[in-house]
């Protein structure tokens, strides 16, 4: 029986045409696996599967996903996260070999970072300025990242809330003057008026889950395809609820906020009641991003 298994040329192009061929031909390609996406059991033989190259500055993983969560691709990664990965991998295979590792109960309906996150300065977001203060010349913005579902009318959607811990602002403004949403804008996000409205996709944008955990967010490059805007120092865990949502819609809702808007709320209700008080002030931009998308 052949294995159901698809290649992508930009993924054959990384590999070789001779490792490329002995995956297709089963040399190389598990029976079963586990979706680095969804994070559920796969069968290379009843299950249309993609391949997906994570690449780092060193290192390349391949791993597979059901080709329903996200398309064969190639996607960029730090080093220091690849790293993680195959840590991870190694354990699962050392604790329970041919079998996909049991995920942990996640603590809590909101997942947040345990401090805010740096995210890399890009030319999409200008120069970040931090506590009124200009920054220094690369100096990365402060942003704190807070995933959990937020019901579009009836339908839970997968989402994250971006907020800086200051001001952000162009290249060269050294007034402390926040332009984080201006900034968004100028890349696509929209205002948002109706938070039961899911917001259109944002093309080049992307949301990098992987291995059961959130890893970054992508934005085009100039050079054509994607790089980091934000990337987690280390994969933040999301629960089974937000993966899911993400997984069945191939999509995650971002909102951004200033700073002092939203806040780090624990609970899903609390984050949406601040999420309504910041649109009745005019103050969230936000868009659709593909899963896993380059």
């Amino acid at each position: 029986m052949p294995r159901m298994l698809d290649v992508s040329d930009e993924v054959r192009s990384e590999i070789g045409d001779d490792e490329a061929d002995r995956l297709l031909g089963g040399d190389r390609a598990p029976d079963n696996y586990e979706c680095t996406s969804c994070r559920t059991p796969g069968d290379t033989y009843s299950d249309p599967t993609s391949t997906v190259l994570f690449v780092g500055d060193e290192t390349a993983v391949l791993a597979f996903a059901h080709a329903r969560c996200i398309p064969s691709q190639v996607v960029p990664v730090a080093e220091e996260q690849l790293a993680g990965a195959v840590r991870s991998i190694n354990q699962a295979q050392t604790d329970a070999p041919g079998l996909p590792a049991v995920n942990a109960p996640a603590p809590s309906a909101v997942v947040t970072p345990t401090a805010p996150v740096p995210a890399a300065t890009t030319p999409a977001l200008g120069t970040p300025v931090a506590d009124g203060r200009p920054s220094a010349p690369g100096q990365a913005a402060i942003l704190g990242i807070t995933c959990g579902l937020v019901l579009h009318g009836k339908v839970g959607h997968a989402s994250l809330v971006v907020e800086p811990t200051g001001p952000v602002g162009r290249p060269g403004n050294t007034t402390g003057e926040d332009e984080f949403l201006d900034l968004l804008q100028d890349a696509g996000f929209q205002p948002v008026a109706d938070l039961d409205e899911t917001p259109d996709q944002l093309p080049g944008w992307s949301v990098l889950v992987a291995m059961g955990k959130l890893h970054a967010i992508l934005q085009p490059a100039a050079a054509g395809g994607s790089t980091g805007w934000w990337q987690a120092h280390q994969p933040l865990q999301v629960t089974d609820a937000w993966r899911l949502a993400a997984s069945q819609l191939s999509e995650v809702t971002m909102y951004a906020v200033p700073a002092g808007t939203v806040g780090r709320q624990p609970r899903e209700d609390l984050l949406r009641q601040a999420l309504e008080r910041a649109v009745s002030m005019g103050r969230v931009v936000a868009a659709s991003l593909p899963l896993a998308g380059t």
